[in-house]
Order: structure tokens, then sequence, then C-alpha cells
């Protein structure tokens, strides 16, 4: 039946208005069953080789409604999807659906300082190959990447909005690579995140909870901006592994963006690249007195607790409480809700 639902769209697409595409999607998606998720309200496809509804990605977010109240799932075919993307505040509930994890791949290449077309120049924050501003967004099996290397800021992926989750996702970059900000709620999970310089970095409030953090170059994980030590946000990496290329390479496990930031790592691997310091101050020893950098249970040979700076923390068993899921991350439920969804959709899995 979706099948057959994604073939009706793809011709009424390529002869009608995308506005009689859209109507029509939202009315007869009230007629499937068994293969549309619970409480979606449709669903689209994107393809590279035309078999979609859209050839981009962008295309596919712009024909869901303004301030969207139902599910939208957006699969995506396999495919390298050369474009920036922005899913923008007023469209709620998307949730991006990619066929494979490493081969479902939305890339682009603006960097910090590089020309725009209108004379003024890229920043950090708009160098982003996606920007998602909206709430209560998932992605499962999608690659997000920034392809142009060492030598400036070079954002993948920049998340803005409240409770956001990413499922098997790849970030790929090498300096900025995730763009974790504005006290979003935000959750990562079984994902893979590559970068060198302040690569997770901004004032969410994240966890990475069974992440694979894989260093390609001298510099820092986090780059983590709490303004105040009266904010909730801050990155919690739980059950997780510090992994790189090459043990030659120097890596802090984070450095103060702004004065309060916080990281704690709890049941953490960490390989031999991680220095004994641990963490940095970026210059700025007034930083030691405001920044919140803890660990529980580290392990590997870049665990180091007796060598680490005196003004981080070893946590105890009880002070881990505070960084569980629900008491950090979760204290009104909304992640149960977001990931019996999202386990819905993983059950489906992606359509034949």
């Amino acid at each position: 039946m979706l099948r057959s639902l994604w073939s009706v769209q793809n011709r009424l697409y390529r002869y009608g208005s995308l506005a009689i595409l859209v109507l029509l999607v939202m009315l007869l998606s009230l007629t499937i069953s068994g293969h549309t998720p619970a409480h979606a309200a449709f669903n689209l496809l994107v393809a590279k080789d035309g078999t979609g509804n859209f050839t981009t990605v962008q295309a596919a977010i712009n024909a869901v409604a303004a301030n969207n109240n139902q599910h939208v799932v957006i699969y995506i075919k396999n495919g390298v999807y050369n474009e920036v993307v922005t899913v923008p505040s007023n469209k709620p509930h998307i949730t991006l659906f990619g066929q494979s994890s490493g081969s479902t791949v939305i890339t682009f290449n603006n960097y910090n300082g590089k020309a725009k077309p209108d004379g003024t120049v890229y920043g950090t924050g708009d160098s982003a190959t996606v920007l998602i501003s909206a709430a209560d967004f998932n992605a499962v099996n999608v690659t997000f990447e920034n392809s142009h290397g060492s030598g400036a800021q070079a954002v993948a992926i920049r998340v803005n909005g409240d409770r956001a989750v990413f499922y098997n996702c790849h970030f790929l970059g090498y300096q900025d690579t995730l763009y974790a900000d504005n006290l979003g709620r935000q959750y990562y999970v079984n994902s893979y995140i590559r970068g060198a310089v302040d690569f997770i970095f901004g004032n969410a409030t994240a966890v990475f909870d069974t992440v694979e953090v894989h260093t390609i170059g001298n510099g820092f994980i986090t780059a983590q901006s709490r303004t105040s030590s009266s904010q909730t946000s801050g990155y919690v990496f739980t059950h997780s592994n510090l992994t790189t290329g090459s043990t030659s390479y120097k890596t802090f496990l984070g450095r103060p963006w702004r004065p309060y930031a916080r990281v704690v790592y709890l049941n953490t691997s960490m390989a031999g690249h991680i220095t004994p310091a641990g963490w940095d101050n970026w210059g700025n020893t007034a930083n030691e007195a405001t920044a919140s950098y803890a660990e529980y249970q580290s392990s590997g040979v870049g665990a180091n607790p007796s060598a680490r700076v005196s003004w981080s923390h070893q946590l105890t068993s009880s002070q881990t409480s505070a960084y569980s899921l629900t008491s950090f991350l979760s204290q009104d439920g909304w992640l149960t809700t977001a990931m019996n969804y999202v386990n819905s959709l993983l059950t489906l899995g992606f359509p034949a």
C-alpha cells in the first residue's frame, strides 16, 4: 500500500502542483495501515534516482506544512546528497529516516570565512550542512557531513531545536563538527562522531549514549558553552568510547568555550590519545573556578584520574544520579515518548 501511495504521489508531483501533492498525501495517509507508524500524518520518500517523491532532502522538508502538529517521516534512499538542509522552527515533528547510516549521506563544504554569493562570508554557525531549528526532530540512519576538512570551522550539523533524537547516525567533520546548542534537549544514541578540534560544541542539554567519539587530529573533543551556573545545560557522555586512528594525537576531553562549561563522562572507555591532564582551561585560569568537568569510572589507557587537572572532579556513585537520563535530560518524560516512536519506526524498518 505504501509503495503504491508513493507511486501516485510521484506522478502527481511531476504533473501537478506541490500543494496538490501535499494535500493528497495527507488525505490518503488516513487510509494507510500496517506500514505507517502510529500517529504519522504522512510519509515522503527521497531518492536521487527519481524513484521517490523528491530527489533532494530539502524539497521534502519544504513540502511539510508550516506549524505541522503530527509526525512526518521522510525516508531517504541511499545516496550522497550534496545540499544544505534546513528544518525551520515552524516545522516540528519531522523524522529523517535513512536507508543505511553509512550510505545515506547529507554533505556540503561551507566553512567559516568562505565567500557567499552575495559577497558576505559564512560564519561558523551558518557553515552548517544541516540546521535543525524545529522541536521534536528525529534522525535515524543518516550521516551528516561537512567535507571541508581542516583549516577552518566547518559545521556538519547545528541543532537548535528542543527534544531532538539521533539514532544510529554519523557526524563527520574536523573542526566544529556537531554544534549542539540553544539550550535544547538532545539525545544521541548508538552513533559515531568524528573530528579533531572542538568537534562537539555549544550550549545544549545533551546526552551521548553509547557513542563512538573518534579523533582524527590534535585538539579538544568538547567546547561546551554554558554561560551561567544556573543554566541546566551541559554534555553527558555515558557508556561511550573515545577512539582514534593514532595514539600520537594529543587530545583533551574538553575546554570551556564559555566560563561555566559543563561536561561529564560516565563509564566511558578512553584510548591513549587522551592527555593525562584531561582538561584545558582555554588559556584562562579564571575558567578553572567556573567550569564543571567530571568523570566517573573512566577506563582504558586514556583514563588517568590521578593525573587529571586539580580543578576537575572524579564523581562518586551517588553523585552520578544527577546525570541520569531522567534527572538530566527528561524530567518531564519527553524522551520516553520520543524513543517509543523511534523504536516503532525501527520495528517497521525502511520500506521495501
